[in-house]
């Protein structure tokens, strides 16, 4: 093959990938949604967190949990943590966490994710109320 179509292919190539955009979302186009914001003062309470695409409406599966973080910051008491232990999830776009609740009050539960293919990190602080 002449030289001079090598590099016109090779000009094209290059074009083409340039002119094809990417589409990618951004943290801001999924949310992280407590099912429940009141809980009852005790052991092994359950925290259901949906993680939703808010360009579709849909869930997000897959995402990975990296960081969680419960404790009593809206109370003015932010050492006053419970630690949040992974739960399996039994549905798409649920993510279970079980905790001890272990004082009445407003609890600041943080939790972020991973979405595959996404290079931005969803984050959110949820503010839980747990009753005597």
């Amino acid at each position: 093959m002449p030289r001079y179509i090598h590099s016109a292919l090779a000009a094209l190539v290059v074009a083409g990938q340039l002119s094809v955009p990417v589409a990618q979302a951004a943290a801001s186009d999924y949310i992280l949604v407590l099912v429940e914001t009141t809980y009852p003062f005790g052991s092994g309470a359950v925290l259901e967190v949906r993680l939703i695409d808010t360009r579709t409406n849909a869930p997000v599966e897959g995402a990975v949990i990296f960081a969680t973080r419960l404790d009593m910051a809206p109370d003015g008491m932010e050492t006053m943590t419970s630690p949040v232990l992974a739960l399996p999830g039994d549905e798409p776009g649920l993510y279970r966490f079980s905790a001890d609740l272990t004082m009445d009050g407003n609890w600041r539960f943080s939790v972020a994710a991973k979405v595959q293919g996404e290079v931005e990190t969803v984050q959110a602080q949820i503010v839980i109320e747990v009753q005597p």
